[in-house]
């Protein structure tokens, strides 16, 4: 009886990873400009300029985004370079 309750404990347990992970999928794919960008990049490497031109937005707003899904190993970047606007 012990080891069948330890077996529905774990069976929970991974139950709730499981809608944990699935939760965590809807929340970054259920953002349009999230989209968007990956569907930008599909195509071709685009720096954060190019891709808040595209999307007519901040580039702040932008890294924001590829924060999250750099976040979660679905965007990477190669380069360090610093974006200006010019003054």
């Amino acid at each position: 009886m012990e080891q069948h309750r330890e077996e529905v404990d774990m069976i929970r347990e991974l139950d709730n990873d499981f809608v944990k992970d699935l939760a965590e999928f809807f929340k970054v794919f259920g953002d349009a400009t999230r989209i968007r960008i990956l569907r930008l990049l599909m195509d071709q490497e685009q720096n954060v300029g190019e891709l808040a031109d595209a999307l007519d937005m901040t580039q702040s707003a932008v890294s924001h985004q590829l924060r999250v899904l750099r976040q979660n190993c679905l965007v990477r970047y190669r380069n360090c370079l610093l974006y200006t606007s010019p003054s």
